[in-house]
């Protein structure tokens, strides 16, 4: 049986609901109806549910807290029957009305190809070695980072493309304004404050062309700013450093443990900045813990720090509850930045960003001198899509379809590499794992791609020397290629004489 970092076997917990970050543990017994109807109205009263906000419908709702259909419509009921909301039929259950906010005393606090040539993959990871591998071709691709392609909703997009048409102005095909579209910065700060328990006003929100382009824009602001270094997760993204890189950024690196970012290890550095993925950390799949999380804010608060928190796929959980933003609970050290990604397709280079206060202007500067703002048209078809509840819906499709997926490649690792520990499989569209053994993931990644399967070894994510292994993408291949691709990986392995065998 494949192990999970702490030597658990894995296996599945109860979720809870991204919507308001809702988790079910912590209703009282007997009381789930009166919970959940209480924690709606709090989210009424402090505005993460503006007038207009359309809810899950109960059954939805439902199934990802594993309640009844009846507690969730009970509870609606009761906020229907106060005047806050109003049953629309199809277009679902509305809020019409927000409670009267309570004196402040009392409010509670808001959580504010031809294979590669085996010396590529052994190179020291330049900028030219990671554009080698990120278009090498391979007959099956287990590369991370991508969802399935092949399910971007095509129809419901073309649908929502011509709705737009339909009633855009001519004024709409002029330049706008750099920081977005209003249209998609609302349902930006709508979809935040949903999902990931941040609170923001459209104005704070600013459409950037993908977190890559999210870092090059900081990385000429906190330049500007005196800033030299940003800290980096170890292992962490090879691409995140290569774009701080380009900027003249230095990447000091910080250990990563089973909790999360070492908050000793990067209070030693002495840097003011540090780039983190606290919900599902790149590599690992590590989640920032509670104490660590803690210890992180003290950080912030204490030194002044400041901290981009990369949520590239914080949605895309399974066997865990969802965790808060950063963001949520330190507006003015955070730089939030996520994307449509992971979510629909990179294809749309649609990405957004918060920025504390004091670098918001600068960064909005220097968004309109690199390219005076992305693309209308797209921008107010994702808005749409994304107020009408289609995003939603697609989230809930790729879930169940991912899965699926990564099921079936801990079945292929458990059988082809059974001495492999797993880590990262709650969440996110990729598996890490690593060997108790001294052999080069390079060479091991090389030979597989000699024999068309494409992987990420470890070490290229890795500043300092790790344990061998592997990161492994399952989110866009077939669960057929998923089981192919490991297979031929446990008889590269076991051929090699590099590490452990069967």
């Amino acid at each position: 049986m494949n192990r999970s970092k702490d030597g658990a076997p894995l296996r599945s917990i109860t979720a809870g609901a991204d919507f308001l970050h809702l988790a079910i543990d912590e209703a009282p017994g007997g009381g789930k109806s009166d919970w959940l109807a209480r924690q709606i109205r709090l989210a009424l009263e402090d505005g993460r549910l503006p007038v207009g906000s359309r809810l899950p419908a109960t059954r939805v709702l439902a199934g990802e807290l594993g309640v009844s259909r009846g507690v969730v419509t009970e509870a609606y009921q009761r906020l229907i029957e106060d005047g806050h909301l109003a049953g629309r039929g199809r277009n679902g259950t509305i809020v019409v009305g927000a409670p009267a906010a309570m004196p402040t005393a009392t409010r509670p606090a808001t959580r504010t190809v031809p294979p590669t040539p085996r010396s590529v993959f052994a190179a020291a990871p330049g900028a030219d070695i990671f554009d080698t591998m990120r278009t090498a071709r391979a007959r099956i691709d287990l590369s991370p980072g991508l969802p399935d392609l092949a399910a971007f909703p095509r129809a419901a997009w073309l649908r929502t493309e011509r709705q737009v048409l339909d009633h855009l102005a001519a004024s709409d095909l002029g330049y706008g304004d750099p920081r977005g579209t209003p249209a998609l910065r609302l349902a930006i700060a709508n979809w935040i404050a949903r999902n990931r328990g941040i609170r923001a006003d459209p104005d704070e929100v600013l459409i950037v062309a993908g977190t890559a382009q999210t870092l090059t824009l900081l990385g000429r602001v906190l330049r500007d700013d005196g800033i030299s270094a940003i800290a980096v997760e170890d292992p962490g993204s090879l691409g995140a450093r290569q774009h701080l890189h380009n900027c003249r950024l230095d990447t000091p690196p910080v250990a990563v443990d089973a909790e999360g970012i070492r908050v000793d290890q990067l209070r030693a550095t002495g840097e003011a900045a540090v780039l983190l993925t606290p919900a599902h950390q790149f590599p690992t799949g590590v989640v920032l813990r509670g104490s660590r999380r803690s210890e992180l804010t003290r950080w912030a608060r204490e030194c002044d720090g400041l901290i981009i928190e990369d949520d590239y796929d914080a949605e895309h959980r399974y066997d865990r509850t969802p965790v808060p933003a950063l963001r949520s609970v330190l507006a003015d050290n955070v730089f939030y930045a996520g994307s449509a990604s992971k979510l629909l397709a990179p294809a749309l280079r649609i990405g957004w960003v918060l920025a504390p206060p004091k670098y918001r202007d600068a960064l909005v500067d220097a968004k309109r001198f690199a390219d005076l703002g992305n693309a209308a048209l797209p921008q107010l078809v994702l808005a749409r899509f994304m107020e009408s509840g289609a995003m939603e819906r697609q989230l809930r499709h790729l879930r169940r379809h991912h899965r699926h997926r990564r099921d079936a490649m801990i079945r292929a690792i458990s059988t082809h590499l059974p001495s492999a520990i797993v880590h990262g499989a709650a969440a996110g569209l990729h598996l890490t794992i690593t060997f108790d053994a001294e052999f080069a993931d390079t060479e091991l990644a090389a030979m597989a791609l000699a024999r068309d399967v494409k992987v990420h070894p470890l070490s290229w994510h890795s500043q300092r020397r790790h344990r061998p292994g592997l990161v492994l993408g399952y989110a866009a291949s077939t669960p057929t290629d998923i089981g192919e691709g490991v297979a031929t990986l446990g008889e590269v392995l076991r051929g090699s004489g590099a590490g452990p065998g069967a």
